[in-house]
């Protein structure tokens, strides 16, 4: 009998459901973008893309950050849409390389790595289409 995976993408594997596009992340983050997006995520975030479709003018993403998936509608939109920015908490295994790596994709400083006294050491970054990127590592 096999062992438990001790990485979280033996359990994310594991944990997969066919309801589920690509098997994992029952509720995502929905953001809207400009084109440059997917690169910030990559760069920043060691986010995995998982899928790329055309839409007229722009590109609908699914990608993989961690254990979480996001999906992002980045280009232009259609009339009908009213794309707002919005606010995402990540976390990641150090702070000050992602949020050096997201001002190097284009991101603009919201507020410079701390540490703060609830046990995270965090930052904030904001892409060219105004959502705002809160990075966090715990050091409790």
């Amino acid at each position: 009998m096999q062992s438990e995976p001790r990485t979280w993408r033996g359990r994310l594997r594991m944990a997969q459901h066919k309801h589920i596009r690509h098997g994992s992340g029952s509720v995502r983050p929905y953001l809207y973008g400009n084109l440059d997006l997917p690169d910030l995520i990559r760069r920043a975030f060691d986010a995995e893309e998982l899928e790329r479709l055309p839409t007229p003018g722009g590109f609908h993403i699914e990608a993989r950050i961690g254990d979480s998936m996001v999906v992002l509608e980045v280009g232009n939109f259609p009339a009908h849409v009213m794309p707002s920015p919005a606010s995402i908490y990540v976390y990641v295994a150090d702070v000050d390389r992602a949020y050096e790596r997201a001002l190097q994709a284009g991101a603009t400083s919201v507020a410079v790595p701390e540490d703060k006294p609830y046990q995270e050491r965090s930052a904030g970054v904001k892409d060219s289409f105004g959502n705002t990127w809160y990075i966090a590592t715990y050091t409790g």
